[in-house]
């Protein structure tokens, strides 16, 4: 992926890279760590992602509502398998995610909460924990630059 910023209208073409003789293939996005990282550093694929899973994953806490889980199943099924999805890289894009996106990733937690019959933590409140967090773990460890 080569990442361009220049304010010219056409940048011209990157010359082809080579490694070990080889051509090297230029993309407009690819995934690392299951976080999809797009050439113009948007990331409304990433959040299309994220989506995708989330509801894959809703019917599964529908299929436990239906057999009666109490509410404490179904909150930690939420926290471990669908909280899980959104939060795995949410320090790094949730800045730059456009307002929309954020209100399409909230629809997804609005839903599951009425599935469950409770209040879940809002992407912001998951965004300024998990912040928070990596910055105490920085903060505590005295090797870190």
């Amino acid at each position: 992926m080569v990442m361009d910023f220049r304010k010219n209208a056409a940048p011209p073409t990157p010359a082809p890279i080579t490694l070990c003789d080889s051509p090297v293939t230029a993309v407009e996005s690819f995934r690392f760590l299951g976080t999809i990282i797009a050439q113009d550093l948007k990331w409304e694929q990433n959040i299309c992602s994220l989506i995708k899973k989330a509801q894959q994953r809703m019917f599964f806490l529908r299929q436990l509502k239906k057999f009666n889980l109490p509410k404490t199943m179904m909150v930690n099924f939420y926290t471990s398998i669908m909280e899980s999805i959104r939060t795995s890289s949410i320090t790094i894009w949730y800045a730059a995610a456009t307002a929309k996106d954020k209100g399409r990733l909230q629809r997804v937690i609005r839903s599951a909460e009425k599935v469950i019959g409770c209040n879940l933590p809002s992407l912001n409140d998951l965004h300024t924990s998990r912040t928070l967090r990596q910055a105490g773990k920085i903060v505590a460890d005295p090797s870190h630059p």
